[in-house]
């Protein structure tokens, strides 16, 4: 029985992961430019470096976020392991 449940809990845990993973990579068209380099970079000329700008921001962005998962992440296998301390 003990195993079963452990088995099943692993399953999920790969199954959220993947799921996550998944939700991660899809591309979504983000338009992340401020009001500024809009109007800076505005006209059909500027297409290219409007482009740059935005895939800049997007790039920027991402750090903030990343480093917030990496940290969640340590704070959950801390928490983790003092949970599987105290059972022993």
């Amino acid at each position: 029985m003990y195993i079963k449940n452990k088995i099943n809990k692993t399953n999920s845990k790969i199954q959220s992961f993947i799921l996550g993973i998944c939700l991660f990579l899809i591309g979504i068209s983000a338009n992340a430019q401020c009001a500024m380099c809009r109007a800076a970079l505005a006209g059909d000329s500027n297409v290219k470096k409007a482009e740059a700008v935005n895939d800049g921001i997007v790039f920027l962005m991402i750090i903030p976020y990343l480093l917030v998962a990496i940290i969640g992440f340590l704070i959950y296998k801390m928490y983790r392991s003092k949970k599987k301390k105290a059972e022993i």
